[in-house]
């Protein structure tokens, strides 16, 4: 039986948190807003990560943090989801990625951290050689996984190739889903987990960012035939990261559903009740994160499927 959460989870404490100039060119999610110094956007990032890591393993999720090196610095490596992926089949990939300064995020040293927690890796794909190409796919920002359906999700955006992801698929074993979402400027959403969380028996996901009615459709059916109910979020929601969440498993075998505080109270009353039926609910206050670095909580967690030794 193939799983669609997990309770281990590798997270990056950053070293040097800061607005990334290369990733505004195409990520309308983040942010210069207030006067904060350079100084406190770092040391806020940091607080806010610790106290998410903190909320996480008191709800008895599994957390492997990896301590980002000082030199190179690297501005997003809070964001680990992107640049790697740890399967259920022992397949570690590589992504490649859009802004020079985050490929440097790629770092043997993490992976090697997660190997000494006690998973084993069988085989890794390697796709960042696409980058000599400005081809890229960012992980799971680019790429919503069912994996009890074998299905990946993905809006298609300068992040995202179709062609990249169909290799991806025909060497995991999976089943390519693509379509297009725009915001409200009609610009590409720029990471589809900003738009869409899938969960084991539920989807969010924001549709009325998918103009295409054929796609839509698409989507709707595939849902319906998954299990999954469809639980709608507005485009003033998706820009309040009501899409970027993450359900994860605890060590007693119970479901979690994490978000940022932005997100959890952009929901309405219904949405929340809606979501309680199936999973319970966990928050963390990540707005310096969310403003400067234009992610929010799923983009920080990378989850790790590998066996364990």
């Amino acid at each position: 039986m193939r799983r669609q959460t997990t309770s281990h989870i590798l997270m990056v404490r950053p070293s040097n948190f800061a607005f990334n100039e290369e990733t505004a060119a195409n990520n309308a999610f983040q942010s210069r807003d207030g006067n904060m110094a350079p100084e406190d956007i770092k040391a806020n990032a940091i607080l806010e990560f610790d106290g998410f890591v903190e909320k996480l393993r008191m709800a008895g999720v599994h957390v492997v943090v990896a301590q980002d090196s000082d030199v190179p610095v690297k501005p997003d490596a809070v964001f680990p989801n992107n640049w790697v992926t740890f399967h259920q089949e022992g397949t570690l990939v590589t992504y490649p990625m859009f802004a020079p300064t985050r490929r440097l995020e790629r770092d043997n040293t993490v992976i090697d951290q997660i190997v000494k927690s006690g998973f084993k890796v069988q085989k890794r794909l390697h796709f960042e050689n696409s980058e000599e190409e400005n081809r890229f796919l960012e992980g799971t920002g680019s790429i919503i996984f069912d994996h009890q359906h074998r299905l990946a999700y993905a809006c298609l955006s300068p992040r995202t190739e179709e062609a990249l992801l169909e290799d991806l698929c025909r060497a995991i074993g999976y089943r390519k889903v693509v379509f297009h979402s725009t915001d409200a400027s009609g610009k590409d959403v720029y990471h589809t987990n900003v738009m869409m969380a899938l969960g084991e028996t539920f989807v969010v996901i924001c549709l009325d960012s998918v103009r295409d009615a054929a796609e839509r459709t698409m989507l709707e059916n595939l849902f319906r035939e998954t299990g999954k109910e469809i639980v709608l979020i507005t485009l003033d929601q998706m820009n309040a990261f009501a899409g970027n969440m993450l359900q994860v498993r605890n060590t007693d075998d119970e479901t979690i559903l994490v978000m940022s505080s932005t997100a959890y109270h952009a929901l309405a009353p219904d949405q929340i009740e809606t979501l309680k039926k199936h999973t319970r609910l966990l928050y963390a206050d990540l707005h310096t994160i969310e403003t400067y670095g234009g992610g929010s909580a799923r983009c920080m967690m990378a989850e790790v499927f590998l066996p364990v030794v």
